[in-house]
């Protein structure tokens, strides 16, 4: 006889978000799933690094100084963390509107602008915000089923509406919001230090060489061994790599440096959402080159609102374990017990007999029934089931 357990198993928020989005780690981990160009990053990252620790710093170490691959492995460990913060970290993603609260929110749209006739195009769904005695426009979004708050925007690609978005960056695999900008900033600016560093002692690292035995031959010399090793091939790659990404990483280090100071994002500024012709003064800025900063690079960082590791629901599962014996091993349960109940931990088979049914001409003579005659079962009957 099988016995039935149930199971019950935990599934976690971050199982059921309706967004574009992977996670790994039980929900930890949280990325857009287009990964690809953030592989690319961390290869020529990776790839460009160990080609100057293998084969430049060394040289360099003993000819100008110890200190030079030190600073450089400072630089590209705190690359990579802020780069792997900024992949692996919650954007500021908003929960999209319950069926209750986007049901809610349609009332009072309904209530607001009134029943629309039938062929005109609705109103536009927008609540006017005031901050700093400047009149903000909160968007209703149709897929998220809320009114976006200020300075959010809704990311097509990860499918989410984002706080404070300022754009989804392919290179590290994520949206950049109000919860991993910091990281962001800070990743591209030790990335273009690090680019410039590795640029500068490549260099540096040839000048030498070719002082000592001219650049022609520095430039023909094949891998040898230490210390008279000239790996031409991976220097000029190094110096290749470098010198085509430190324009755009450089660069691109400036125009967050630019918004940073006057606290403004991508998306605002793309827009025009505050140099526009009615030359609207951003409501965010505090004037203040400093306390711009401060605020966006040093302020508190607000909690991630997802939950993404919460307890959503428990679902059972039946799982079939063991069975009960059969025999005569099986006990009798004790007089005490009524009938049909068994003990805590015993198990009671008794056999179904199926009821035959005769007729009133196969019964034994003195069986026989006579019409408006009852049966009544003798009181051994019931003996035969123990």
């Amino acid at each position: 006889m099988s016995v039935m357990v149930a199971r019950k198993k935990v599934v976690r928020k971050w199982e059921k978000l309706p967004g574009r989005n992977t996670f790994c780690c039980d929900g930890r981990i949280m990325m857009a799933r287009q990964k690809g160009i953030f592989y690319l990053t961390l290869f020529l990252i990776l790839g460009t690094c160990a080609l100057f620790f293998a084969f430049e710093c060394r040289y360099l170490a003993v000819q100008l100084s110890p200190a030079i691959p030190v600073f450089a492995a400072v630089l590209f460990l705190f690359a990579m963390a802020t780069l792997l913060r900024t992949s692996f970290s919650d954007p500021g993603v908003i929960p999209r509107a319950l069926p209750d609260e986007a049901a809610f929110i349609e009332m009072e749209i309904e209530a607001t602008n009134g029943t629309v006739p039938q062929g005109q195009r609705p109103p536009p769904r927008i609540k006017n915000f005031q901050i700093n005695n400047q009149i903000v426009k909160l968007k209703y979004c149709y897929t998220c089923k809320i009114f976006r708050p200020p300075r959010a925007s809704h990311c097509s690609i990860c499918d989410n509406c984002v706080e404070r978005f300022d754009h989804h960056c392919p290179w590290v695999g994520n949206c950049v919001g109000k919860r991993n900008y910091r990281y962001f900033y800070l990743f591209i600016l030790s990335l273009s230090l690090l680019t410039i560093y590795i640029f500068t002692f490549n260099i540096v690292y040839v000048a030498l060489k070719s002082l000592k035995i001219g650049f022609l031959n520095t430039l023909k010399e094949t891998p040898g061994t230490y210390p008279s090793m000239s790996l031409t091939v991976p220097t000029v790659l190094e110096v290749l790599i470098c010198f085509f990404t430190l324009w755009s990483v450089v660069g691109l280090t400036g125009f967050h440096t630019f918004l940073v100071a006057l606290n403004q994002t991508t998306n605002e500024d793309i827009k025009g959402s505050w140099t526009g012709k009615n030359r609207v003064q951003n409501p965010y800025s505090h004037g203040n080159i400093v306390k711009n900063c401060c605020e966006v690079l040093c302020g508190p960082l607000p909690p991630s609102v997802l939950d993404r590791r919460g307890i959503l629901q428990q679902e059972e599962s039946t799982v079939q374990e063991g069975s009960c014996p059969r025999g005569p091993g099986v006990q009798e349960p004790p007089a005490t017990q009524g009938p049909g109940q068994a003990p805590e931990g015993h198990c009671v088979l008794s056999p179904q007999i199926p009821a035959l049914s005769m007729s009133n001409a196969e019964r034994p003579e003195e069986k026989q029934q006579t019409p408006g005659e009852l049966l009544v079962p003798s009181p051994d009957s019931g003996r035969a089931e123990h």
